[in-house]
Formats: C-alpha cells, sequence, structure tokens
C-alpha cells in the first residue's frame, strides 16, 4: 500500500453477524443477476405472454396434466399476440414458450423467499438493527413493487398489443437494476474495509457513471421493448449518417414521443448514451490516476468493462440481435452496474477521514 493511500483510508469495524448478512446480501444480488438474464432471454424468445394470468402462490406449480396444458394454451389463444403472430402453433411449441416464462416467475419467487427468511432471522437475532433494519425492509418493499410491475408489464400485451409496452418493459428492467445497485450498496457497506478519500469532483462523476448507466440500461429496456435492435443494423454509420436527419429523428409528434416510441430515435439515444458513458468513464480513470491507489484500479477496470459492454452492444447489433450476444450483453450490464457501485462505495470524503482521525 502506497504512502498516500495508507493516510487516506477510512475504516470501518463490522459488529458480529454483520459477514453472514454481507454474504446473504451478495448471494440475493446474484439470484438478481440470474434474474435479469432469465428475462432477458424471455424477451428475446416472445415467451412473456404465454402465461395470462397472474396467480402469486397457485402459479408456482407449473400444468401437470394435458387437460391442465390444454386449458393455458386456450388462455393464450385468446390475447392478440396468438391471434397476430403465432396462429396456427400447436401445443408443444406453447410449451417451449411457457417454460422461459415459468421459469422466469419462479425465480421471482425464489429471490422473495431468498430474501425474506433470513430476513427474518437476522431480524430476529438482532443483527439487523437501526438504519441497517430500515435499508432491508426497504429493499424487501422495492422487491414487491418489482413482482406488482412485472405484471403490469405482461398486462400491456394481453389485449390490445401483441408485445408488452416498451414503456413497462423500461421500467421493468431498471427498476430490477436499481434493486440490484441498492443491495451492493448495502452489502459493501458492511465490509469494513477502509475507504479511499477523493476530492469532491472524482466522488461526484463516480456517482453519476452509476446514474448514466441505470439510463442506459433504461434505454436499453426501450430498445428491446420497440426491437429496435433489428433495424439499423451498421456501426459507427446508423441508417448511413452518424446522426439521422432531423426529419427522421422528430418523424412523431409531439417530439417527445420519439424518445420511446420512434425505433431510429430510441437507438440512436442507446448509443450516444453509450459514447457518453464511454467517455465519462475514461476521463474518470485519467482523474483518478492523480490520486492513485485502489481508486484508479477501480476507475481503470470499470473503464474496460465499459469498453467491453460497448463491443458486445455493437456485435448485438450487427448480428442483428442473435440470443448468445444479447444475453451476454443484458449479463454484461448488471456486471458494470455492480462494478460502478463497488467503486462508489470504496471512495470516502476527506472530511469523513478527518472525523475518523479525530475519534482515535
Amino acid at each position: 500500500m502506497s504512502h498516500a493511500e495508507a493516510v487516506t483510508l477510512i475504516a470501518d469495524r463490522p459488529r458480529p453477524g454483520i459477514k453472514a448478512v454481507r454474504l446473504w446480501l451478495y448471494f440475493v444480488a446474484a439470484l438478481i443477476v440470474a434474474m435479469v438474464v432469465v428475462g432477458g432471454a424471455t424477451r428475446l424468445t416472445e415467451s412473456g405472454l404465454s402465461i395470462t394470468e397472474w396467480k402469486p402462490v397457485t402459479g408456482a406449480l407449473p400444468p401437470m396434466s394435458q387437460g391442465d396444458w390444454q386449458a393455458e394454451f386456450d388462455r393464450y389463444k385468446a390475447i392478440p399476440q396468438y391471434e397476430i403472430l403465432n396462429k396456427g402453433m400447436g401445443l408443444e411449441a406453447f410449451k417451449r414458450i411457457y417454460w422461459w416464462e415459468w421459469g422466469h416467475r419462479l425465480l421471482g419467487r425464489v429471490i422473495g423467499f431468498a430474501f425474506f427468511l433470513p430476513f427474518l432471522y437476522f431480524a430476529l437475532r438482532g443483527v439487523l438493527r437501526g438504519s441497517l433494519l430500515a435499508k432491508c425492509l426497504g429493499l424487501f418493499a422495492l422487491g414487491g413493487l418489482q413482482g406488482a410491475v412485472g405484471w403490469w408489464m405482461v398486462a400491456s400485451g394481453l389485449t390490445e398489443r401483441v408485445s408488452v409496452s416498451q414503456y413497462r418493459l423500461a421500467v421493468h428492467l431498471t427498476l430490477a437494476c436499481v434493486i440490484l445497485a441498492v443491495i451492493v450498496a448495502v452489502a459493501r457497506s458492511l465490509a469494513g474495509e477502509g475507504r479511499q478519500t477523493v476530492n469532491g469532483r472524482v466522488r461526484l462523476t463516480a456517482r453519476v457513471l452509476v446514474t448514466l448507466v441505470l439510463v442506459q440500461i433504461f434505454a436499453g429496456g426501450l430498445v428491446a421493448g420497440l426491437d429496435a435492435g433489428m433495424a439499423y443494423n451498421t456501426w459507427p454509420l446508423m441508417d448511413g449518417h452518424f446522426i439521422p436527419a432531423a426529419e427522421q429523428l422528430g418523424a412523431m409528434s409531439p417530439f417527445w414521443r420519439n424518445l420511446f416510441e420512434n425505433a431510429l430515435t430510441v437507438q440512436f439515444d442507446h448509443r450516444m448514451v453509450a459514447y457518453a458513458l464511454w467517455a465519462l468513464a475514461l476521463v474518470h480513470g485519467l482523474d483518478c490516476m492523480r490520486g492513485g491507489g485502489r481508486a484508479a484500479k477501480r476507475a481503470w477496470t470499470l473503464f474496460a468493462l465499459v469498453t467491453a459492454q460497448a463491443t458486445l452492444g455493437i456485435l448485438t447489433l450487427i448480428h442483428q440481435v442473435p440470443i448468445d450476444i444479447a444475453l451476454a450483453h443484458q449479463f454484461g450490464a448488471t456486471i458494470v452496474l455492480i462494478f460502478a457501485v463497488v467503486h462508489v462505495s470504496g471512495l470516502g470524503a476527506p472530511e469523513a477521514a478527518k472525523a475518523v482521525t479525530a475519534a482515535a
């Protein structure tokens, strides 16, 4: 450890039982990452509308007989997606899309139990108390909200559409990633590791990076919801131009609709946010080099992850969204977000260091 790093580390001493809490939170975070990837597969296989009812308890069991399967299939036949896109689909083909959606919902239930049961155990033993208890209660509430948002999303595709609303899909994906970011931040706050003190500019840009990653995830949700990645499959030019014509970007009225409903504009925005994220990560890495230490190492690792994620995005686009590369891209988004949060959690303010020194 360098001298500069040694004098700028703030140490937190975890109380007994906190290590187990931290491991539990990391385990739930890993399940959320898996949930995001399975959700991506559900979307890419167009399986999300195969289960047309929301049964939080009894829905945990799949159809158990031929009659049950036929009843599920008949309910699916009543929605526009079947009539317009999949008319003539056989029962075996229906089962393939059903299992994706059922697995996605089952994983959601598993996450609920994986969070709630240990939460009760740690709370009853007094390990969770004060602000930590409040944070965990907040996480539980967010998890419940995410389940409701998931059904709200599915319901948008059951009556007048052949797919779910891109608005609701983007909200569902982004909320999952917000929960992931918060749970990682809470776990990191319990690590008992030192935080390197840095200036306000470095802390601010690190936080902006986290925010920009979430904005990019929301933009990616819109791209997925509109199947915008299936068109304009060249890079770096888009429809022959780096910046498409204004009349194309603003073809819808009022203009704000283009940001959410115009496939060209939505994909263009996703590209532009990616460039901004990459450039900010580069500048942040250069800025962190001045102070050295672990902050610089984490900043450059984050820049490398952003670069790898951008590469996956380009490959996803030019190959017209093959499921393997697309899922790697979605997984990569969660890894970038996690590491951005880890990076922020390792940065401390000089004032906090002075307070620790005074207390010692």
